[in-house]
């Protein structure tokens, strides 16, 4: 069985939320994997001046979720395409099941 990626958040600006006690992404969000050092649409982190947000995941950042959203101005469409824009009640990405020779 494929191994699921799991894809956390880079950020161009952030804010302070009260409620949760922790740093939330705002501004511009890419998707980002631990242990790379670029954004999956090949942004580097450092020259970009991203900041990282490990403990939110990708799928909370998007505004139809409602979850980290609230500062969030854009999300990436090349990250979005990547990791994609399903939440947890979306049905499986496609898959061809049976391929052509």
């Amino acid at each position: 069985m494929a191994r699921t990626r799991r894809y956390d958040v880079a950020a161009s600006g952030r804010w302070w939320d009260e409620a949760d006690g922790r740093w939330l992404p705002a501004g511009e969000v890419h998707a980002w994997e631990q242990g790379r050092n670029e954004t999956v649409c090949g942004l580097s982190l450092h020259r970009s001046r991203l900041s990282r947000f490990a403990g939110v995941t990708w799928t909370d950042v998007l505004p139809e979720s409602g979850g980290a959203a609230d500062a969030v101005r854009r999300v990436c469409p090349r990250c979005a395409a990547a990791a994609g824009r399903r939440g947890a009640d979306s049905r499986p990405a496609w898959r061809r099941v049976d391929p052509c020779p």
